[in-house]
């Protein structure tokens, strides 16, 4: 037990017992026993997110990392591909960070300044890797090197919430890091824009340590208890709008809902086991995984042909015989126009079904025997059974849970989020108070 002799000025009353409470890493909030907090250590955090990219709520969950900021060793925050996502809209949440930051810091000595967040923010990749998912070194993808390498025997979590370009590129830079790194990959949407990237991570570093959350991270919007102030328009109204300079940012973005699809990255380091993914947390309980499901045409495909939801499907192509050196093709389905990788009278199109449904595609390029062709795939949702089958040659390699009773409807893993709600989001609703006032004593 510790005493505490009250000096004779409030002001070193006050810094004593700031001293004492606050110089953790984290805190105990959470009341059940089956998803413990993290005590021990603070968790060292590069984020790579598409923030301004194809979804706002990256914007959500940029807020929501600045408030859990004292509990967590943010090291970087990079931006990386899909769309048009640029540094710009990372510092742009780091400006909002810098108004509430006077408030903050009465609650914690932890949390960093405004200026130690814009001198760790670095630009990544601007566009997806296409197939042969490497490209050239970045700012981000050399920031995720040096950290990596840092003299510092914790572990450094990578977490991904938009293309995974810049951690293949450092990986591919520098593969030694790769004993120091766990991954957290908000895949499904994500997975989708690069499954270049993602391939070539999977066959070339299968000892990495990821987890590859397609569905379960959806758990942080859908379901659980929504219901009256737990809703995720009523919640932002009463506990986020008013609450500060990043509360009311906050509720700009999707018309004042809550999404923040990325935030389960971050939940599961504040309340689970970061080494265990078997174990419950706020961000998902995860399954070993089975073989990387990859399935390879030399031939346009029908509806008659298959492939699991969220698999990679690689299509290899002939071109004709007078092909110029010149040829471009791409693949063009749904809102998606990936590029193909020419390697000698061949070219290769990649592309990863995140629903479960028949797509259909057609073929763009200068190559008139080439041009205009037209393909279906037929995706299947993940067999249960699969998580009886984890592959021995990706022994670190963790994702969805497939049961269907953790499942929100065909999200499969959901549930094991979203049992969380009431926890997670009181928990937010009272670091979000503190973007409101001081604390009081």
């Amino acid at each position: 037990m510790i005493f505490i002799k009250m000096s004779k000025t409030k002001a070193v009353f006050t810094a004593l017992i700031l001293f004492i409470f606050h110089n953790q890493c984290t805190e105990n909030t959470n009341t059940r026993k089956t998803a413990e907090p993290i005590t021990d250590t603070c968790a060292r955090v590069i984020v790579s997110t598409d923030i301004g990219g194809t979804d706002p709520d990256d914007f959500q969950s940029m807020v929501h990392l600045f408030l859990y900021a004292d509990t967590l060793d943010i090291e970087g925050l990079i931006s990386s591909p899909y769309g048009d996502g640029r540094t710009e809209h990372i510092l742009s949440v780091i400006y909002c960070y810098e108004h509430d930051y006077p408030n903050l810091k009465t609650y914690s000595y932890n949390y960093p300044t405004a200026d130690e967040l814009r001198a760790i923010t670095k630009q990544g990749a601007f566009d997806f890797a296409g197939p042969e998912g490497i490209s050239q070194a970045t700012e981000g993808s050399d920031w995720i090197i040096q950290c990596a390498r840092s003299d510092d025997p914790r572990p450094l979590h990578v977490l991904v919430w938009g293309g995974i370009e810049d951690l293949a590129q450092a990986l591919h830079d520098a593969p030694d890091i790769l004993p120091k790194l766990r991954v957290y990959f908000i895949g499904g949407p994500n997975k989708k824009w690069s499954p270049g990237a993602y391939q070539y991570i999977a066959t070339y570093h299968p000892n990495l340590w990821i987890i590859e959350s397609n569905a379960t991270y959806r758990g942080w919007f859908v379901g659980g208890n929504q219901s009256g102030e737990w809703g995720n328009t009523a919640f932002v109204q009463k506990n986020i709008v008013g609450h500060g300079e990043l509360g009311d940012f906050f509720n700009t973005q999707l018309g004042g809902t809550i999404k923040m699809g990325d935030t389960p990255s971050v939940a599961r380091l504040l309340h689970g086991d970061p080494e265990d993914p078997s174990q419950p947390s706020w961000g998902g309980q995860f399954v070993r995984a089975w073989t990387r499901p990859h399935v390879v045409f030399n031939r346009i495909t029908t509806s008659a042909d298959s492939i699991e939801q969220f698999g990679i499907l690689e299509l290899n192509l002939s071109l004709g015989a007078k092909t110029s050196d010149t040829l471009t093709a791409s693949m063009e389905v749904e809102n998606q126009s990936l590029p193909g990788l020419v390697a000698g009278n061949t070219v290769k199109f990649l592309f990863s079904p995140k629903a479960a449904k028949v797509f259909s595609y057609k073929i763009s390029s200068n190559d008139p025997e080439l041009d205009g062709q037209t393909g279906r795939i037929t995706s299947y949702l993940t067999p249960e059974e699969n998580k009886l089958y984890p592959d021995p040659n990706i022994p670190n390699w963790w994702t969805d849970d497939p049961s269907p009773d953790v499942a929100e409807g065909q999200h499969i893993g959901a549930k094991t989020v979203s049992q969380w709600r009431e926890d997670f989001l009181t928990d937010f609703k009272e670091r979000m108070d503190r973007c409101k006032s001081p604390v009081q004593y």
